[in-house]
């Protein structure tokens, strides 16, 4: 199974100056069996910028492609209608008891916001089928309307236990835009909670965006005799910031021992786009 891993696209006036068109034409000349597309497809949450982000990721060959909301998806009250309408139209997981929600403004008052959704989170769980196998992919989301940092919600991580639960796989991916092991300076402020998920779950693998920075790590629990890898791709085409890494990750045989990640660093050249690309094994 080979995994398109993008993350952080930030549509918007602060996107980039590449040519997207070129941008697919290489995204396009990798077999990809699933895009995984980690959050932040908009800068500012703002209508067209959902649109421009879907169309972008329509564009991409892949019968199989799934996307979650980041920090910067959610600066709208119409967030979770935008995301539905422009990315992924995606069967929600709700709370079992919303009553017992912490998470700030993960419910708006349904007589002043005039959404279709007011409830702000979009979580999700989709099994796919590749190769023989069943991948349960959990999509987790990890972030607070009008807020960068990350916060993960007890009463979510339940009811998305209670699926998990009583689903049949081979193996389990979680998406999740803020990172697990790693920090900026809008982290994840409640990780030990995802931790807490993860080892009941044995979950193996997690990809994840925010940081703008590569980063590849494995985290070994002792105590609970369990191993988790961490998979965090760059901007792909974003100019909000100096310390701005675009970057797209190739995983070719993902989770078999023969895999290969292939790491393209991408360089803008006028009306041109360069890119190099790293070979990594594990």
């Amino acid at each position: 199974m080979n995994i398109l891993h993008i993350s952080d696209l930030h549509f918007g006036s602060r996107h980039w100056d590449g040519n997207n068109k070129l941008l697919l034409e290489k995204l396009n000349s990798y077999d990809a069996d699933v895009v995984i597309n980690t959050g932040d497809s908009t800068t500012d949450s703002l209508e067209s910028e959902f649109e421009d982000a879907g169309n972008f990721l329509s564009s991409i060959h892949c019968s199989h492609r799934f996307s979650i909301m980041g920090n910067h998806d959610k600066r709208n009250l119409r967030s979770q209608d935008l995301f539905r309408e422009f990315i992924d139209d995606v069967d929600i997981i709700h709370p079992l008891e919303p009553n017992k929600c912490t998470k700030n403004n993960i419910f708006l008052d349904p007589n002043i916001s005039k959404v279709k959704n007011n409830f702000t989170d979009i979580n999700f769980i989709q099994t796919l089928r590749l190769h023989g196998k069943s991948i349960l992919v959990v999509g987790l989301d990890s972030n607070q309307l009008y807020s960068d940092n990350g916060c993960i919600d007890d009463e979510i991580l339940r009811s998305l236990s209670e699926r998990i639960e009583q689903a049949s796989y081979d193996k389990l991916l979680l998406m999740c835009h803020h990172p697990l092991l790693e920090t900026d300076n809008d982290p994840l402020y409640n990780s030990y909670r995802l931790h807490n998920f993860i080892n009941k779950h044995k979950i193996e693998h997690i990809f994840c965006g925010h940081t703008h920075k590569l980063s590849l790590k494995e985290s070994t629990d002792h105590y609970h005799q369990h191993t988790v890898t961490q998979y965090v791709s760059g901007s792909l085409s974003s100019s909000s910031h100096r310390e701005d890494t675009n970057m797209f990750l190739f995983y070719e045989n993902w989770a078999e021992k023969e895999m290969i990640i292939h790491l393209v660093r991408i360089f803008v050249a006028g009306d041109k786009l360069l890119f190099k690309e790293e070979l990594i094994t594990f």
